[in-house]
Parts: structure tokens; sequence; C-alpha cells
């Protein structure tokens, strides 16, 4: 829930919360702990313990949330953003801090999880759009899983906990059980009509524990039973639990109430009582009603009936509110119960009761599931489902259905950006699946194995997802066959690690072999056999077969648009933006910018609607905008968009991951081309080391962005007449070009650019011979990779023409700059910018355009 009226400056009197997200229903029936709120608010607001957070500790069961729910409520106006995470989950924590990102404004993609949560903690850091925040983290009782997701600045944590580990983490707040005048304020309250002589007794029986008064109170309210036989029952009930079974992590009176209040549930409506028993399987947190629902197509008679009935079910839960065993939430439509009665009841069930019960959850679960985590219209559906997956034990389950629901689990955490969440489901899966029978036969534990691989792709540890995706491929081809669906997808997925290892032509065999298959057995039109084409076009265009790959993109995009029957489609989009980037490729800049422009367009037709403004393809396209707005000549426009996307990239993405270096490198050719110089040196060398730090040591990228940092380097070196930069320049390249020469071969297009610019650093520095002799090497080799009337074969050819003319040459260098020139204009027009500068004299540098992988 979010208020909508405008943020206020600071100081008392500011209005309601700006943002008020996901706090609890303020509890009718709070009493007493005045000292507890007045001791927290100083702690809280004191300048020397402002700056820590602050920890409410304590058994369970003696009120912790219910007190951090009215701090909220009391000190509501004070804050200009209040937002509760529930924090007994490291991934529902996660999830509920990147629920706030739009809330504070943040631009980010939805679907990634991290990157939302650090734009949350920095904005909260930073105290933008709001200062006065308070973020309270119930249930936090692992603080190393919790620690990191605490934010610092000038707002307010508040956690609650039964750990005491705390203590050594956040200024604690010890709280204890209710004080006798609080206990008696409670229960007078609570049940009207009680003696002053029958409530003290009550509490001394019920140690003063909140929960159990809450407990005892309900049960005489809606029993009418006296304090004086109510307090004999419990005599009774506790002395049992004590002699039969005595617990060990509760207070006896606590179990003693709970007994008896299910004692009188169980009595009155039996079918609350086993509603309530599936209930202690669930997680803590909201169970949906409608979940509970589809009890009547999973579960069996007469329970199954019971479901069925929409009255019945209505009179169950009214009944569990009622004895205060659930906390319901008529707006949301769920019922909650606490975490100490979920242990009560599960605590007095036989095993074989337990067994049944948890696999009548899981069928519940099971049943909700959409069976279709790829579809963002049903991530509402897995965000319900997801807090109970783990308190329910779904992963402990040898029905290959029921792992079926685990592994959409999986996928759904992947797909909203939880990476780590997703490796750490996918590695508990593998743990406990393939300890159990012939566990590597399972088709289950081998998709676990490909979330695996995905999640440490996208984590950024390209090794372990190169090695786990490999061994996964080779288990799936000798199980599943070679021609099954995931077979084919994790080989597709390997194609990626390859691209990342530098291995272009090995990505490209691979895919070559992928493709065909999927035609096979999927068929032509098939989104996979789309996306298995899109990947084949990538590794084509890497490897330089520019040709190949425009071929195979404009049959894509063909493809697409008669599959999805519209020009409008995200998948058309991408395929439109991808023959674009091959046109350019091609050195058809004014034609690849006008698709370009096109592609741009239709996505803000669908951005918001269909895809978020950040989506990774709305930003890959922005960026590809950007590069063919500059190599034809619009360099202010080409600066602008590649500023706003590369902090677009920032915002929603790791600094390091190659797509925002990518547009790094893009931005700092921009800077470059409008004349700001150092901070294109400056920008650009920090890609080059984000590359170093992100791929292998000779990948080509690696090498290729040197190529960006030397031009640069040389121009600054020119202008301020300082040879020791150029001489550093000529240093990178040559360590470049071996190292583009290993990796990719003499004739790749990026090795012979690569040998281009180091003829111009070679030049700059006085040895023309070898300036010349590099050119006259580069320039067949061009011609016979992109063609004769490619801009980069006609600006080796200006260059070369200048080696000749200073060399004294001045008749084959009017030769050959006369017809370059006159194939230039031809190409590019007379008055493009490197046109011009080819008719002034000056040399034509090549620059490196990362192709996504």
């Amino acid at each position: 829930m979010v208020a909508t009226i405008q943020p206020t400056g600071a100081g008392p009197n500011r209005a309601v919360p700006v943002v008020w997200g996901s706090v609890p229903q303020r509890n009718k029936n709070f009493t007493g702990r005045e000292s507890l709120l007045d001791a927290l608010r100083h702690r809280v607001t004191s300048e020397v313990t402002a700056v820590l957070p602050h920890a409410l500790q304590g058994l369970g069961g003696v009120g912790k949330t219910q007190l951090a729910i009215e701090y909220a409520y009391r000190f509501a106006n004070d804050y200009q953003v209040v937002w509760w995470v529930p924090a007994d989950q490291t991934a529902l924590a996660r999830s509920a801090l990147a629920g706030l990102a739009p809330r504070l404004g943040l631009s980010v993609t939805p679907g990634r999880i991290e990157d939302a949560v650090a734009a949350v903690l920095d904005a909260l850091r930073r105290g933008e759009p709001y200062e006065h925040w308070l973020l309270i983290f119930d249930n936090a009782d692992q603080p190393e899983m919790i620690r990191e997701l605490l934010p610092h600045g000038p707002g307010h944590v508040l956690v609650t906990s039964r750990n005491h580990r705390w203590q050594s983490m956040a200024d604690t707040v010890e709280v204890d059980v209710f004080s006798r005048p609080e206990s008696l304020q409670f229960l007078h309250r609570r049940v009207p009509g009680i003696t002053a002589p029958e409530a003290d007794r009550l509490a001394e029986e019920l140690g003063d524990l909140p929960l159990a008064l809450e407990q005892a109170g309900a049960l005489q309210v809606e029993t009418g039973m006296a304090v004086a036989d109510y307090l004999e029952l419990l005599s009774r009930e506790a002395a049992k639990l004590l002699a039969e079974n005595p617990p060990s992590d509760y207070a006896v009176p606590v179990a003693a109430a709970w007994s008896l209040s299910v004692t009188r549930l169980r009595e009155q409506m039996p079918f609350a009582m086993e509603l309530l028993r599936r209930c202690a399987f669930f997680g803590p947190e909201p169970i949906s009603r409608d979940l509970l629902i589809l009890g009547r197509y999973v579960l069996s008679s007469p329970l199954r009936d019971a479901l069925a009935d929409p009255i019945m079910v209505s009179r169950a839960i009214r009944e569990l509110g009622r004895y205060a065993l659930a906390r319901i939430d008529n707006n949301r439509k769920t019922l909650q119960v606490h975490r100490l009665i979920q242990k009560l009841i599960r605590d007095e069930l036989s095993d074989s009761e337990t067994v049944q019960i948890r696999d009548e959850v899981h069928r519940l679960l099971r049943a909700a599931d959409p069976d279709d985590p790829d579809d963002v219209q049903k991530w509402p559906s897995y965000e319900n489902l997801l807090p109970h997956v783990e308190p329910s034990a779904v992963v402990e389950s040898a029905d290959t259905d029921i792992r079926r629901l685990y592994v959409n689990i999986m996928r759904y955490t992947y797909n909203v950006g939880d990476t780590r969440g997703c490796l750490e489901k996918a590695e508990r899966a593998l743990a406990i699946w393939g300890a159990v029978g012939d566990g590597a036969r399972d088709r289950n534990l081998l998709v676990a194995a490909r979330r695996r691989a995905d999640a440490l792709w996208s984590l950024g540890r390209y090794q372990d997802a190169y090695e786990s995706r490999r061994s996964t491929m080779e288990d799936m081809r000798q199980v599943l066959g070679t021609d099954d669906q995931e077979t084919l997808l994790v080989t597709l997925g390997h194609g990626a690690d390859l691209r990342v290892r530098g291995d272009f032509a090995g990505a490209r065999d691979l895919d070559e072999d992928v493709l065909t298959r999927l035609r096979d057995v999927l068929g032509e039109d098939h989104g996979d056999t789309f996306i298995a084409a899109n990947n084949l076009a990538v590794d084509y265009e890497l490897t330089g077969d520019y040709l190949r790959a425009r071929a195979l993109d404009e049959r894509t995009l063909q493809d697409r648009r008669d599959y999805y029957g519209r020009d409008d489609d995200p998948f058309v989009i991408f395929s439109l933006n991808a023959v674009a980037r091959d046109i350019r490729q091609a050195g058809k800049y004014r034609q690849a910018r006008s698709l370009a422009e096109q592609a741009y367009q239709l996505y803000e037709q669908v951005t918001g609607a269909v895809l978020p403004e950040n989506h990774a393809w709305v930003l890959l396209q922005a960026k590809d905008l950007s590069v063919a707005r500059r190599l034809d000549g619009d360099f202010h426009g080409a600066l602008a968009l590649a500023q706003e996307t590369h902090r677009r990239y920032e915002d929603n993405f790791i600094t390091d991951h190659p797509d925002t270096l990518a547009a790094a490198i893009n931005l700092g050719n921009s800077l470059r081309r409008v004349g700001d110089l150092q901070a294109a040196a400056d920008f650009i060398e920090r890609t080059v080391e984000g590359y170093r730090r992100v791929l292998v040591a000779d990948h080509p990228y690696t090498h290729a962005s040197i190529l960006n940092l030397a031009v640069v380097r040389r121009q600054i070196g020119r202008d301020s007449g300082d040879m020791s930069l150029i001489e550093d320049a000529k240093d990178k390249l040559e360590d470049a070009l071996a190292g583009l020469e290993r990796s990719l071969g003499p004739e790749h297009h990026l090795t012979l650019t690569c040998r281009s610019s180091l003829a111009a650093a070679v030049a700059d520095l006085g040895d023309v011979e070898r300036a010349r002799d590099l050119d006259e090497t580069v320039l067949p080799g061009l011609t016979r990779v992109l063609g004769p009337e490619h801009p980069h074969a006609l600006m080796c050819a200006a260059n070369l023409a200048l080696d000749l003319r200073a060399l004294g040459l001045e008749r084959q260098a009017d030769v050959l700059a006369g017809e370059t020139l006159a194939r230039y204009r031809q190409a590019l027009g007379a008055e493009h910018i490197d046109v011009l500068e080819m008719t002034k004299g000056n040399r034509l540098d090549f620059v490196f355009e990362p192709s996504p992988f």
C-alpha cells in the first residue's frame, strides 16, 4: 500500500508517509510496552546509536513483531518511507527490498532483483529521494545472512529476532514477557468482566507471556468459560504435557494454552482444525485463501468436499481467527499462523501424519503452480508461492511432479534476478536429489543442474558455469538423448560459455548443430528455434562472417514477423535491431541508422505496456542506435544517447557485466568524437580494466578494447606533444595485436583493425616505412573480409596514401588518394566527417565496437 501524497520536508509536522509498504495491520489489543517503546525511540533518535541498526531481541511469543508494528504506526508521521521486510528467508528479504525500488522512483529492470536491491540500498544511503525512512526486518534469525541487506544512511533500521548474535551487530533492546501490570491491563482489555485476582492468577500461571495470554483470552471470550475452569484445565494440560512430552523449544504455558484452544476448536469445528494442521506446514508468511481452496481439486475426501464449500471454508477461517490461532487479513484474503503455533501443531503429529499432511501441502502448492515461470504474467502467482516452498520442504519430496514445482521456483527466482537464490535452490536440489537412488537419471535433477549453470553465468562465475554446463550437457545427452529439448537448451547455454571464453569458432560450430536439431525437433516456427538462429547469427558476427550473420538475421526477422503477426512484438523488434547492426557492420551507416531509429521507436511504443523501460533488449538497442548515430556523423545525438544508456546500464546491471562494458566503450568513443579526450581516456581505461576482470586473460575483447584506449591516448599525445603517450599506445597495441592473432587469427576483422591502429601509432612516432608496410598488409585483408567499398577498407587506403606521401611517393599517393576519396564520398556522402578529415589530410582512426555475447 502506498500513499499518494507528495514528499514533505523534515520536521515533526510531516503528513503520513509517502511510501508505506506491507506493514501488518495494527493490533487493536496492543497493550503496555510504553517503557520499551520509549527506550526504542530514544535509541533510534540518539546521536550515539542512531547510525546503528536496532534489534528487538527476545524469545518466541514475547511480542517482538507486535512491538515493531506498533512502533511503525505510532511514529509513522516522522518518516517519509516505512517499509516492512519479512526476513526469515533471505530470498523474501531481497524480494521485499527490490519491491521498494519503484516506490523510490528508481528505474530498475523487473526481473533483476540483485540490481534492484543494490539500487535501493544506494538510494537509502544517499537519502534520495527521501531522507527519513524506516525499514523493519521481521524475524531476522540469521544475522549473517541478512547483514548485507541492512541499509546505511540517514534513516532507521529495526530488526526483530530471537537470535542473541544481534547483540554484537546492532543496538539491541531486550524484549521480555509482559510486566505484571501489562498482563493485567491486556487481560482486562481482552476479557471483559475479568476480576483483578482472576487476571493476576491467570498471568501468573501463563508466565506473563503475551502469546499465551492472547490464546487464553481468545478462548475465554469465545466460549464464556470461567477463569477458574480455564485455570483448572490449564493445570491439568500442563501436567499432562510435562509428563508425556515436555516441550524443549517453547514454554509449557504456551503449549498448555494452545492445547486448550485447539481442543475447543476440534470440538467446535473439526474441519477448522484440519485446515490449521495444513497451515502448520506452510511458511509463517501469509497464506492465500485461494491456494487452500485448490484442495478441492487435489486432496482426498472428506477434506476435498469441505474445501469445495466456500461457506464452510469461510466459517473455518473465522474460527481460527476467533481463537487467535491465525491472523486473518480479509482485505488481502490471507491467513497467517505464528511460527510457534505452527511448531506446536507439528509436534503433536505422528510421523505418518506428518508425512501425509506435508504431502498434501506439496500438492496444494503444485496445484497453484502456473507451470510457466517464463511468462511474466504468471510471476505474481510464483511470488505468492515462494515463501512456502522452503518451509514446506518441497525439495525433499520424491514425487517427480512436486520436484517440477521446485524446478519452476528455481527458474522464477532466476527470471526475477535473484540469481543467488536460484543458485542456492539448485545446489540444495542437487545435494538432496542426487543422494537418493539413481539421481543422475532424474530429469528434474538434470534441469536443476542446468539452472545452476545459468545462475553461475549470471553471477559472473564464468569458469564455474563453463565446467558445470559442459558436464550437465554430457549427462543430458546420455540420459535424455541428444535431441531432447532440455539437452538442446543446455547446449545453447554452453554456446554462451564459449563466447565468454573467447572461443567464437567453437560457439559457432556448436550453435550450427543446435539450430539444425531444433529445426528437426521443434520445427522451423518455434520460439526456441528463433533464439538458436539469433545466437548463431551472433557467432557469425563475432567470427567476422558478417554476410552470413545478416542473411540469418534477416530470415529470423521475417520468420518472427510471420509467427507473431506484427512488427511491434518485442521479439520482432529485437531481430530488426540485429539486422540494423549487421547492416552497420557492412558499412552502410545511413541505412543502419534508419533501421535502428525505427527499432528504437518501436521499443518506445511497447515500453511500459509490454517491456519495462530498462529491459536488457531495450538498452542493447539504445546502445546500438548510439553507435549508428556516431558512425553516421551525428556525434552529439550519439553522445546524449550513450550517456543516458550507460547510466541506465549502471543502474540496472553490475558494472562489469559485458553489456555494461560495451555501453561504456560506446560512451568513451562518443566522448572522443566531441573532443572530450581526457574523459574518454579515463572512461575507456576503466573499461579495459573491467574486461580484464570479467573475461579470460586472452579474450579477444580484452585485447580489442586496447585499440580504443590507444586511439585516444595517441590523440592526447599529439595535441600535447607528449610522445611518451604515443609510445605507450604503440606498446599496448603491439601486445594487443599479438593477442588477437593468437585468439582470432591474422585475417579477422579485429586483428586487421588493430594492425591498422598500430600503423597509425608508429607513423606518429616517425617510423613511416613501418607504417606503410603495416597498412599495405592490412588493406588487402580488409578488402577480402569486408569488401573494397567498406569504410574500414577505405580508411586504410586513405591512411596508406598518407604513408606514401610522407615517404615522398607523391604520384602513388595522389592516385590512391583520388580513387579512395571518390569511393569514400560515394559510400558515406561528401559531408561525412571522415570524408572531410581525409580531404584535410588527417589520418583516420579505427575503433572497437563490441557486439553482444
